[in-house]
């Protein structure tokens, strides 16, 4: 009896110390993601550059983290230091007058009749439509260089969270294998159920950052390429707009190619206007279409309607990091499920992917 009391209590004051220490970590959790997905993803660089130096972990896993510094770190800090200095320079010109915003509302307007019928059946006149995009368009400059402000004044912040997302990268990289050991033998859900969620938690990852990624950079390359051919103002900034929006399936970056078509066609330049919107379909969606059921559906065995809503409601609740969390997420809950499902309930009859075949295992063999 004594030691059954004894044993509850440890575990109380286990969980007590356990809540308490995440709680201390709670605002570093974006770092320590970041440093953990990182690692996933270049870990078999690391693991290769073992097989040639065995005896120097040390310094392949500093190699392998400045590798990691000059593919991704320096690269986003450049795109994101243009991205800024073009949308401060867009908004200085709007507010000069130097971009005549309610003149080109008004163009749209003669070119599409239509628009205003249809507001008014909203319930809305086409002066409060336009003085209410006017006000947005400003309001969202305007939020875009507030931010600019504060990260030049959080300056320090930014720089001592990403120096320590990469000091845990080195350790994680170096340790990674040993600590996955660790944490298998310190969780009690069961050696085989671990390692299965751990290696879920490692595919999903890969699969949802580099895809993600992948097609991300891809359109919004491709988008900011057209900008620049046609000639159309701040195509860095576009580019990079539709690289951040481009991490919503679905929709992505049509929602800046299509309205941008339309607009060339209301002011009179019809051939910029068929090709960017030919280029949008026929170019920047098939990207989508291909490349991201490929890169990321089949390798997180997630349906593409679950993708989406996870997706979406991961950058809704964590920002910009929401993209690899929220599927994640929804991978562990699936994961979750099914070893229930088998476990517990002995049904096999569904798979990551919708109903099973007959006889199929809806979970892989972990022997």
């Amino acid at each position: 009896m004594q030691e059954k009391m004894e044993q509850r209590a440890f575990v109380v004051a286990l969980l007590l110390v356990s809540v308490a220490f995440a709680l201390l970590l709670e605002p570093f959790f974006t770092p320590i993601f970041w440093a953990c997905a990182i690692t996933v993803i270049f870990f078999p660089v690391y693991r290769l550059l073992m097989q040639r130096f065995p005896h120097w972990p040390n310094l392949m896993a500093l190699l392998t983290l400045v590798l990691c510094v000059v593919l991704v770190v320096i690269p986003v800090l450049v795109v994101v230091t243009s991205f800024v200095d073009e949308a401060a320079s867009l908004l200085q010109k709007a507010q000069s007058g130097q971009i005549d915003l309610s003149k080109q509302v008004e163009q749209v307007r003669s070119a599409f009749p239509g628009i205003s019928a249809l507001i008014e059946r909203l319930g809305m006149d086409f002066e409060q439509f336009k003085e209410r995009i006017l006000s947005g368009l400003m309001n969202a400059g305007s939020f875009i260089a507030k931010n600019a402000i504060a990260l030049g004044q959080n300056t320090m912040n930014f720089f001592l969270m990403l120096g320590l997302m990469l000091y845990l990268t080195f350790f994680l990289i170096r340790d990674g294998h040993w600590l996955v050991e660790l944490l298998i033998r310190a969780l009690p859900l069961g050696d085989e159920r671990e390692r299965l969620l751990l290696d879920k938690f490692a595919e999903v990852t890969r699969a949802t950052i580099k895809g993600n990624l992948v097609v991300a950079i891809t359109q919004g390359t491709l988008g900011g390429l057209i900008f620049w051919v046609l000639g159309l103002p701040a195509p860095l900034l576009w580019g990079v707009a539709m690289t951040l929006l481009s991490l919503l399936p679905a929709v992505g970056a049509a929602i800046i190619w299509f309205p941008a078509a339309l607009f060339l066609y209301a002011t009179g330049d019809v051939v910029k206007a068929s090709i960017l919107m030919a280029f949008g379909v026929g170019v920047i969606s098939l990207v989508d279409n291909v490349l991201r059921p490929i890169l990321v559906g089949r390798d997180t065995k997630l349906p593409d309607y679950l993708v989406l809503f996870s997706t979406v409601g991961g950058l809704m609740m964590f920002g910009i990091s929401g993209f690899a969390i929220g599927p994640l997420l929804a991978a562990l809950f699936m994961a979750f499920w099914q070893i229930f499902m088998r476990e517990f309930m002995g049904s096999d009859s569904l798979d990551d992917n919708g109903p099973a075949e007959a006889g199929e295992d809806p979970l892989p063999d972990t022997e």
